[in-house]
């Protein structure tokens, strides 16, 4: 992993597995602040709304009703933060909403641990310490000396860290980045070298075309449009190579055809996810949905 800085933004950059490399931008303090207020919003609403249904309904007893409503908080902003980010991805309704998104520092899918580990220490350095500051009035002097230095080294960490890891992205090993908004431009099929209207000399089926996403077919496309890369021989033979093996395709590709298979695959890759998108399936990447088990056995 390699860092840089791009028009003012710090950017990571991983070698993925195909040799190709893919740059994320790390995302700013701003828009993850913003995030982080949307959520806990989100997260209130939901938590009144529990609390209005526990006090209306009457079901439990009063000391139950109370000792739940101290526990609210808990069990509602665990299970929102952690079920946002394996459903979407490493994206809460208030990251969707900014654009970011978590991902794994080395570069592969988010596994559940880290989404865990990452949202548990959210609790230790964030709303544990807000709850001890609401509560300033009843603490003794050196209690609320703890709270603000905690509360100081949690806003310090960030904002001496490179990466702008919290303590949670730190523990878990992962990054927040702006969501890439991949842009797959049309005129690419078009100049490939195989006319579209001609014969396709390499037939794909479903189940090669399953495995990878549209971030993997926009880093194909980058690679098809740098005349360099295509001009190296021995680079587009690693990525046929990687591709084949990835997407267990059993036919040859015979020597000097690897630019045509390449071009061919780019183009009934897009057309297999654009016509998942007409149906609703976003496919974002190689490990979404049931492509994850798959996926996770070629890597």
């Amino acid at each position: 992993m390699n860092q840089s800085v791009t028009d003012g933004k710090r950017v990571e950059q991983f070698i993925p597995p195909e040799g190709v490399p893919i740059t994320f931008a790390i995302a700013s303090l701003g828009t993850r602040f913003g995030a982080q207020f949307l959520d806990i919003l989100f997260a209130s609403i939901i938590m009144f709304v529990c609390a209005m249904a526990i006090l209306f309904t009457g079901v439990l007893p009063m000391t139950a009703e109370a000792m739940l409503m101290v526990l609210l908080g808990f069990l509602v902003q665990i299970p929102y933060y952690i079920l946002s980010e394996l459903i979407w991805n490493g994206r809460t309704l208030g990251k969707r909403i900014t654009g970011i998104r978590v991902i794994n520092m080395d570069g592969r899918r988010l596994t559940p641990h880290q989404v865990t580990a990452r949202n548990l220490m959210k609790q230790v350095e964030i709303f544990a310490p807000m709850g001890l500051l609401a509560s300033v009035g009843t603490q003794s002097s050196w209690e609320n000396g703890l709270t603000c230095a905690w509360l100081l080294a949690v806003v310090i960490v960030p904002l001496a860290n490179r990466r702008r890891q919290r303590l949670g992205d730190i523990i878990a090993g992962t990054l927040v980045v702006d969501n890439p908004r991949s842009v797959l431009l049309s005129d690419l099929a078009l100049s490939a070298p195989a006319a579209a209207s001609s014969q396709a000399e390499f037939e794909f089926l479903a189940e090669h075309l399953d495995i990878y996403g549209k971030y993997e077919l926009q880093t194909l496309e980058d690679v098809l449009r740098d005349a360099t890369k295509t001009s190296n021989h021995k680079e587009i033979e690693q990525i046929v190579r990687t591709i084949t093996r990835k997407i267990r395709y059993e036919d040859t590709v015979k020597p000097g055809r690897e630019l045509l298979f390449l071009n061919e695959f780019y183009r009934a890759q897009r057309e297999h996810l654009e016509s998942l998108k007409l149906f609703g399936t976003l496919r974002e990447n190689k490990y979404h949905e049931h492509a994850r088990a798959e996926a996770k056995k070629l890597v």
